[in-house]
């Protein structure tokens, strides 16, 4: 049982609840290898409105191929080694969605790609939102914490993938160092063994030379 205080609130969290299911999004993170395609398929009904948005985090330049078709085969949207983008639609009739993202350009670098495809408008919060008359303080307040949250979420995954990004290329840019010193440590051991050949040969020609003089 909800203590006194609370009962008035049940509608509205049940409302909120309902309105969060209401538009469906697909948010993944997933490899795609070089040389590989990879596609993924939505049904959606005509006239809804979508986004795709999708970003590279890892791997090699950091672009990607992505393709998006209706259920008819038509191209609505074609970009060709994009790091990221947005698109938005409507869809035109009823059927499977597909869209695809591409790395066969690639032939040794695989790359971590991360989409986020939105499909429909999120409804309003409470179905009486657009009446004539003003909403109530605590309905304004709901509506309120309902777009702060949309936004904390915008925010988070922007800055989750922006330090996936930096981890990233901080691991590679620190695996180029080490592979660098590698090398120079190498490279000077080499050096130095040569050195200490060098002045051996030459020290041993001087003695055989002061030798055959003094003979």
């Amino acid at each position: 049982m909800l203590p006194r205080g609370s009962r008035g609130l049940l509608p509205a969290v049940l409302l909120w609840a309902l309105a969060a299911c209401a538009a469906r999004a697909s948010e993944i993170t997933f490899e795609l290898p070089d040389n590989a395609k990879q596609c993924f398929y939505e049904e959606i009904a005509q006239g809804t409105k979508c986004t795709l948005e999708f970003q590279v985090i890892t791997g090699g330049h950091y672009d990607v191929d992505c393709r998006l078709e209706d259920p008819d085969g038509i191209v609505l949207y074609k970009e060709m080694k994009k790091q990221y983008d947005s698109f938005t639609f409507t869809a035109s009739r009823n059927g499977t969605y597909k869209f695809c993202f591409s790395n066969e350009f690639s032939t040794f670098t695989h790359k971590t790609v991360y989409f986020d495809f939105q499909v429909g408008e999120d409804p309003p919060l409470f179905p009486s939102e657009n009446r004539v008359t003003a909403l109530t303080q605590m309905e304004s307040a709901c509506v309120s914490i309902h777009e702060a949250l949309k936004s904390v979420i915008d925010y988070q995954t922007h800055f989750r993938l922006r330090e996936a990004q930096g981890r990233s290329r901080a691991e590679d840019l620190n695996t180029r160092v080490a592979y660098w010193s590698i090398g120079e440590a190498i490279i000077l051991l080499v050096v130095s063994i040569g050195q200490v050949f060098l002045l051996k040969s030459f020290f041993s020609d001087k003695r055989t030379t002061t030798t055959r003089v003094g003979s």
